[in-house]
């Protein structure tokens, strides 16, 4: 018989941001892979990165074929999230934007930019992108799409002229509980794989796990965020009765889900389960949530049991 970990009978809380959704192409997965490492390097978390951004898919040759690239190249969606309830999270996800497609994309051989979300508020990243032209960038019109043409050494860079955004979601999340830090690592890198074979998400941290789960709040004046103490393996004897760490558990490695709506995230989190949940030497599969106090969004382990939505 095969083992199977514990699913403990909790939900994850996920919370409300904005978000833009980008398709880069390139000439090949080689430098297609460049320019999504690039635009999405240092942006695993909000509590000190601009934003939160990831792989969502590969589209077009190479990838899922069923959805064509303009240009007909190798592509990747990616996505990028700022929170809410941050007050200026327009101009905020705007300027990641401005910053990341430029620096990383535009700078990147063989690249190409286009918009995936049509909505009636747009941030004119093209034109503004374009300036880098000084004069010599003009508008044009190209596999159907209204782009931008900057004269680069390489040759030619396009973007697309306007990208839009929308309402998302952020902060779904898996943790799980190993009697080793082998274990859970296994687990956890199981379930990142069911994660990227589900469209509409993205796992922001590096390698799309997350090994230092974090808290609202320090001790320390200046910082916002600290080490979830309580389910430190290694504070369990420090800690006493306040550990939360389950017996025979060494090393929990956590999974962040950042995703276009609250279904997608679902998905993602039950193949997620699906995948890790008979990975040998995995004890239990749980999940972070703050009581509704950070979002009101509930994505539940256990499948079958209802979803709450904001």
């Amino acid at each position: 018989m095969s083992h199977q970990a514990e699913v403990e009978d909790t939900y994850a809380e996920a919370f409300r941001s904005i978000y833009a959704e980008v398709l880069v192409t390139a000439r090949d997965r080689v430098w297609l892979d460049h320019a999504v490492a690039a635009a999405t390097g240092n942006a695993s978390s909000t509590i000190m990165c601009d934003c939160e951004a990831g792989l969502d898919r590969y589209v077009g040759p190479g990838g899922d074929a069923s959805v064509a690239t303009p240009d007909g190249r190798p592509g990747a969606v990616v996505q990028f999230h700022v929170p809410r309830f941050r007050k200026d999270r327009v101009r905020a996800l705007e300027r990641s934007l401005l910053v990341r497609l430029s620096q990383n994309v535009l700078t990147c051989p063989t690249a190409s930019c286009f918009n995936l979300i049509e909505s009636e508020a747009h941030f004119k990243l093209g034109r503004k992108i374009a300036f880098f032209g000084d004069g010599y960038q003009f508008r044009d019109r190209r596999w159907g799409k209204a782009v931008c043409v900057i004269p680069i050494l390489g040759g030619e860079f396009a973007i697309e002229r306007r990208f839009g955004f929308a309402d998302g979601l952020m902060g779904g999340n898996l943790w799980f509980m190993g009697s080793s830090i082998d274990a859970a690592l296994e687990a956890a890198t199981r379930a990142k794989r069911a994660v990227a074979a589900t469209p509409g998400v993205i796992t922001p941290f590096p390698g799309g796990i997350a090994a230092s789960g974090s808290k609202a709040g320090s001790r320390y004046s200046f910082a916002v965020a600290s080490t979830y103490e309580p389910y430190c393996p290694t504070l369990r004897e420090r800690l006493g009765a306040e550990s939360k760490v389950p017996a025979g558990v060494q090393s929990i490695m956590e999974l962040i889900i950042n995703g276009r709506d609250l279904a997608s995230i679902a998905r993602a989190t039950h193949a997620a389960i699906r995948a890790a949940v008979d990975t040998p030497g995995l004890v239990r599969i749980s999940a972070g949530n703050y009581g509704g106090r950070l979002g009101k969004s509930f994505i539940y382990l256990h499948e079958g049991r209802m979803m709450n939505a904001e």
